[in-house]
Order: C-alpha cells, then sequence, then structure tokens
C-alpha cells in the first residue's frame, strides 16, 4: 500500500503515515463525476435526496444539510431564539467550534467538566451550572463515545431546557438506550475530516422538530426561484447550505456506511491488540452503557504522572518518526477568547487532567497490521524515553 502525505506536513517525507485518510472509492468518484456532469453545482436535489437518505439512517423525521457542524448549530440557535442575555451548557473538551457558534450567535457559553473516563459532559456537572438564564445544554458524543444521555435527557426535562446533541465525532455509535444523534432534541453530524463520512466540509441537521428544521432551512439559505419574492428576506438567510458535489460524495459514502465503519473497527481492534500490555499508555475506555463505539480519532491516555510537556515530547518524537500524531485536545475554556470571559486554568479540573495527557493517533481504514504495530512500537519507546510505567488510574 502507498502512504499517502499529510496535508500538514510542511515538506514530503517518505513513508509518513498521517493522522487521517479518507476511505474513498471509484463509487465516491463517479458519484462526484455525475454531479460535475449536472447542469446545477449548488443546492438542488442531490442535497434532498442526501437529506431524506440521512434521515432515515439516523431515525429522525427531518434532517437539513448544512455547510458544517459549526453553521449547523449556529442555525439552530437562531432558529430557537437563543442568544444575547441567554446561557447554552456545554463542554471544553473536544470540537471547539460548538462553543464558537454559541458565543457568534450571541449567547454565552458555559463550560461543565466531563467524566474521566469516557471524556463525555458529565451530567453531576452541569446541574450546579444551571442558572435562569441557561436555555440549553449542548453535550456531545467525545471521540465517538456516547455521553451518558438517559440522565442528561432527564436533566434537561427536569429544568425545562433545549437539550443539543454534538454527534460530530460519532456517526455509527450507540448507545443502549438508542442510537448517537436520537436523544437530542436536535443532533448534529459533521462530514470533515477525519470523520467516517469525510467530503472535506458539510454538516447535517436532524430533528423529529418540523417547526425547527422549517426554521433552520428558511436560515440556511434562499434558493434561486425565491428571488422574486418579497418574503424571501423575513429571516435573513446565512448562506450555509450544501453543494451538490458535496451531497453526491456524502451519500456515497453513506451508501456504504456498514463497509466504512467495519473497516474503522478492524483498525481499533488491533491497536488494543497492540496496544493492551503496555501500562503507562491506557487504549480508549469503553463505558458499560456503550453498546458500540466508533472512533473518531483513536485517542490513547498516557499515565497521571506524565506532564503536558512530556505529552508534547512524545508526539515529536512520533513525528521525527513519520507519524502524525496530535493532542486531544486544548481545553477551549483556556484559548484566548473564553479566558477574556473569566475563565481560567483550574476551573475544570477534569477536563484539564484528561487534556494535558491524551493523544491521538493515526486512524483510518488504509492502515495495515504492520504499521499499527510500527506506530505503538515507537509510541512505547517515546513514552519510556520521558517516564514510561506510570498508571493511567486516578
Amino acid at each position: 500500500m502507498t502512504r499517502r502525505l499529510s496535508t500538514v506536513v510542511e515538506e514530503p517525507v517518505e513513508g509518513w503515515i498521517p493522522l487521517s485518510d479518507p476511505d474513498l472509492t471509484a463509487r465516491e468518484l463517479a458519484a462526484v463525476d455525475r454531479a460535475l456532469r449536472g447542469t446545477q453545482l449548488a443546492m438542488g436535489a442531490g442535497v434532498a435526496r442526501f437529506e431524506e437518505a440521512f434521515a432515515a439512517y439516523a431515525g429522525r423525521r427531518h434532517a437539513v444539510a448544512v455547510a458544517s457542524a459549526a453553521l449547523g448549530l449556529l442555525l439552530v440557535l437562531a432558529a430557537k431564539g437563543i442568544g444575547p442575555g441567554d446561557e447554552v451548557i456545554v463542554p471544553a473538551h473536544g470540537f471547539r467550534e460548538t462553543a464558537h457558534a454559541v458565543l457568534l450567535g450571541g449567547a454565552r457559553p458555559v463550560f461543565a467538566d466531563i467524566d474521566y473516563w469516557t471524556g463525555s459532559l458529565a451530567p453531576s456537572k452541569v446541574e450546579p451550572r444551571i442558572t435562569p438564564a441557561t436555555r440549553a445544554i449542548l453535550a456531545a458524543n467525545t471521540a465517538g463515545h456516547p455521553a451518558a444521555w438517559p440522565e442528561l435527557r432527564a436533566l434537561a426535562d427536569a429544568h425545562g431546557l433545549f437539550l443539543i446533541e454534538d454527534s460530530s465525532e460519532a456517526i455509527g455509535s450507540r448507545h443502549v438506550a438508542g442510537p448517537v444523534g436520537s436523544f437530542g432534541d436536535v443532533a448534529l453530524f459533521d462530514f470533515g475530516q477525519p470523520g467516517t463520512i469525510c467530503c472535506g466540509e458539510g454538516g447535517m441537521v436532524v430533528t423529529d422538530d418540523v417547526d425547527l428544521a422549517m426554521a433552520v432551512r428558511r436560515l440556511r439559505a434562499r434558493s434561486p426561484d425565491e428571488r422574486g419574492s418579497v418574503s424571501a428576506a423575513t429571516a435573513a438567510p446565512y448562506q450555509a447550505g450544501m453543494s451538490e458535489l458535496t451531497a453526491a460524495l456524502g451519500l456515497a459514502q453513506l451508501e456504504r456506511i456498514d463497509v466504512l465503519l467495519e473497516r474503522r473497527r478492524h483498525v481499533q481492534d488491533v491497536y488494543f491488540n497492540f496496544l493492551r500490555s503496555f501500562e503507562g499508555v491506557k487504549d480508549p475506555y469503553v463505558a458499560p452503557y456503550a453498546e458500540q463505539v466508533n472512533w473518531f480519532l483513536y485517542v490513547v491516555h498516557l499515565g497521571t504522572r506524565f506532564t503536558r510537556s512530556a505529552r508534547d515530547q512524545i508526539i515529536e518524537d512520533l513525528r521525527t518518526e513519520a507519524i502524525e500524531a496530535a493532542p486531544y485536545s486544548v481545553p477551549i475554556h483556556l484559548q484566548r477568547r473564553y479566558r477574556d470571559l473569566g475563565w481560567k486554568k483550574g476551573d475544570l479540573f477534569v477536563t484539564e487532567k484528561v487534556a494535558d495527557r491524551a493523544v491521538a493517533l493515526p486512524f483510518h481504514a488504509h492502515l495495515s497490521e504492520e504499521q499499527i504495530a510500527f506506530v505503538v512500537a515507537r509510541l512505547k519507546d517515546a513514552a519510556t524515553n520521558v517516564g514510561a510505567g506510570t498508571p493511567i488510574y486516578l
């Protein structure tokens, strides 16, 4: 197999093992070719077909295709009238664009801490953050692992709050209570890299609420045939639609989603077999309530004696071996814009502890067992150099 070069590498490196690599076939190329040869590249019938198919896959009544999950969230907040003076409880671990969307919509993101093992929002940490200004709870299926949805649902219902499910990293995963995307009043999926369905950009908003779906559609974009309508601008659109090219690529991948997920599950099984004998590095945790976890990236956790600088040194050591690895993730509340809102180090103990020691390893269907063995061997060497053998447990 020919290894492809990562776009983040400044100079080509022979044998480079990238963090992600889209799983595309001639089927996807043919679908995009047909779209290119059509008469419309902007949002049209192909987008509608993708929406219908995705709604059926997610088990929701409505699906609205958007330019990204973050823009989808911005539309949802606008549709619900959540803005200045309102608060939305969000995690600071994972997909940073969700908090950005809350901020861009005019509301205030209020960060709550995560569960140490799953990395998702901890219901017990959410309740103390609820105030009279709270309008919604936004929880994520972090890195592919389902959140504690029955508890979060009960909490939202008890306080009359809108529940938003960020499934941008978790397509195909299942809680014992149901598939991801089925728990929130609305759920968001993203098709950017390194997702299983990878279109470069794009996302989907799914819901059972017809009024919400219609409002999101009105805010998404206006079609060319509405140019002469005097009511077209009653709700100014964001021009956040999806192109026919993206829809064609996404639909072709959705049609073989079971194959895509199975190929990635094989890779995660191989990783587990190579990692389980090394005490200083903990493979991804799977909660008893998680019926199926389809990882977004293969995120391992270093022992508690490792520092953030040691984690960074391990990542750098891997890069010298032509292996792309990355932190997962930089706590959002410690980024400059949120520090300006008063957040500081120490506010979210678990989030900061996990983020300092989490390493995302290459994870995609094109990895061979030999490559995975090489990645794990080099990871063990790098961890040994900075102090291996430390336990992951608290």
